[in-house]
């Protein structure tokens, strides 16, 4: 994370935040050391951003201090939170992390909820694989799978990462299969090993999701 991004975000956690933060719990929150969030702080207080506190007691965003605002009207405000908060249930630890940092910036969603994503029974199961599949996806690089059929069956095969849908019963992957030599549906609850290769698939994956989406298929490996 750049330091100019990690500074925005401890505003906006001490900003949401209705007690003192201690470093330990701000450095948690942004995956850094306590070190470096104290240095952190010192940088915001020597910019004259309203901080108050102390290593050991926490820190505080004195009132009446305000960052630009977003410009959601109060309904776009509610919509992004509660998509937000489904996002977060998504399974995919660096997506959690994300909409978390963005609830914090949406000042209008603070206060009295009047929309609620429920957890009870809603979240998915946290599947280890699902940012290194995110991460593939975006830079078009193949991976590696090991991979268990509805009838129990288990094959090795190199998949091209397109899409992921997030079914209520789990997350599905839409990949070009090398084996089959088409689109295939993999559920991440039945993929048992994924290894991430040099090769990528670079340049095909708009013309892929636009087939997938072209034939509407909805079908399971």
């Amino acid at each position: 994370m750049r330091k100019i991004d990690r500074l925005f975000d401890i505003i906006q956690m001490l900003r949401a935040a209705n007690r003192p933060l201690t470093a330990g719990e701000i450095a948690g929150r942004l995956e850094v050391s306590k070190r470096t969030v104290y240095r952190d702080i010192a940088v915001l207080q020597a910019a004259r951003i309203p901080l108050e506190g102390a290593a050991g007691l926490g820190y505080v965003l004195r009132s009446g201090y305000d960052m630009p605002p977003i410009g959601f009207d109060p309904d776009e405000a509610q919509a992004a939170k509660l998509g937000l908060e489904l996002v977060a249930r998504t399974g995919d630890h660096g997506l959690t992390r994300a909409a978390r940092r963005a609830l914090d910036k949406l000042p209008l969603c603070r206060g009295d909820p009047i929309l609620i994503a429920m957890p009870q029974g809603a979240a998915f199961e946290q599947f280890d694989a699902l940012p290194q599949v995110r991460r593939a996806i975006q830079l078009e690089r193949k991976i590696h799978i090991y991979y268990t059929s509805g009838e129990g069956r288990s094959t090795e095969r190199v998949i091209w990462p397109l899409i992921i849908l997030f079914y209520p019963e789990t997350p599905m992957l839409v990949a070009w299969c090398e084996l089959r030599q088409a689109l295939r549906h993999f559920r991440f609850d039945r993929l048992r090993c994924a290894k991430t290769l040099a090769d990528q698939f670079e340049g095909q994956g708009v013309r892929l999701r636009c087939i997938w989406t072209a034939q509407g298929q909805d079908q399971m490996t």
